[in-house]
């Protein structure tokens, strides 16, 4: 599992188009693009990390209003027992006419033997 596939499975829960890196299609009134940040091994003392952290930033667009649907995906996304570290209003795109507001989330997944 990863911090990518279970951000996609939530967000097609909450029937939110998404997408990872960049919206490809034409654009709907409300979207998520999924940027991911991070992949870190935490201190270890053996040389063999047992967890991950996976870390990730959820960007909404919407061209109403923001706030209902942020949180709702905050909510869904602490029922998953996700961390979130970090949310913002990023500002209104006025040349698209979509706010955009960030949320950022981490998760720890156990390291997989190859």
């Amino acid at each position: 599992m990863s911090i990518l596939s279970e951000l996609n499975s939530l967000l097609d829960g909450l029937h939110i188009p998404v997408e990872t890196g960049v919206f490809s299609t034409a654009a709907p009134e409300e979207y998520v693009v999924i940027t991911p940040l991070a992949d870190t091994y935490e201190l270890h003392a053996d040389n063999r990390p047992k967890f991950e952290t996976q870390e990730a930033r959820l960007s909404l667009f919407s061209k109403g209003s923001y706030t209902q649907r942020k949180n709702q995906i905050c909510a869904a996304l602490l029922e998953t027992e996700m961390t979130v570290t970090d949310r913002r209003y990023v500002g209104h795109e006025d040349d698209t006419g979509y706010h955009h507001y960030a949320i950022d989330v981490a998760k720890e997944y156990e390291v997989q033997e190859e």
